[in-house]
């Protein structure tokens, strides 16, 4: 039995400001890294065995904030970096309107494909479980990679949510099979509100 725990990255300024950030490398601001802190202190005793993390700056940095709390080898791989979202990188949904009035998400904007997007992560879990089979393994990547293979590898209306900023998601993989265990899970957030001010 193989363990994956999906986590998004920590809040960037993109993020807080609802722009869209795709593989431009946007870094972690200081909500983003007390997210990571809580994060790092909800695993904190739980035996992980490394953590792998997107080649952009904000999935890195969060990975690393946990990795020194859990005293785990990181890695990173450009594979689960974030869906390209071609012109749309950068915008907000005022700017998109401004610009391509309100039909604007029926244009083309070269936008990565779902097919393109599964191929490099399914790719990158068939490697990951045959080469660490029986570990448990933190993935620290991106919401729409993230939700995009969960929902294609579940095939179920409930994983339809936007992921929240360092939610977890745990996935099991035996016999050839995956499972979900927990989807979008932000506990953390909440449990550290009362000493950061909420994020």
């Amino acid at each position: 039995m193989t363990t994956v725990a999906f986590v998004r990255h920590g809040q960037t300024d993109w993020n807080a400001a609802g722009r869209i950030q795709g593989i431009m490398d946007i870094p972690l601001n200081s909500d983003g890294r007390s997210q990571a802190d809580a994060l790092a202190a909800r695993f904190k005793g739980e035996q992980w065995d490394f953590i792998v993390t997107s080649s952009l700056s904000r999935a890195r940095e969060t990975g690393e904030i946990i990795a020194e709390v859990l005293h785990v080898p990181l890695a990173t791989d450009s594979r689960i970096r974030e869906m390209n979202f071609g012109r749309l990188e950068g915008t907000d949904e005022a700017g998109r309107i401004e610009r391509w009035g309100d039909n604007w998400n029926k244009l083309e904007h070269g936008i990565e494909k779902k097919e393109e997007v599964l191929k490099r992560g399914y790719q990158f879990l068939q490697e990951l479980t045959e080469n660490h089979a029986g570990k448990k393994v933190m993935v620290i990547s991106h919401g729409a990679f993230i939700g995009t293979l969960i929902r294609d590898m579940m095939k179920t209306a409930e994983y339809e949510a936007s992921l929240f900023n360092t939610s977890v998601s745990i996935l099991i993989y035996r016999e050839k099979h995956w499972e979900c265990q927990l989807f979008n899970c932000s506990a953390h957030l909440k449990a550290s509100e009362p000493m950061n001010g909420g994020v």
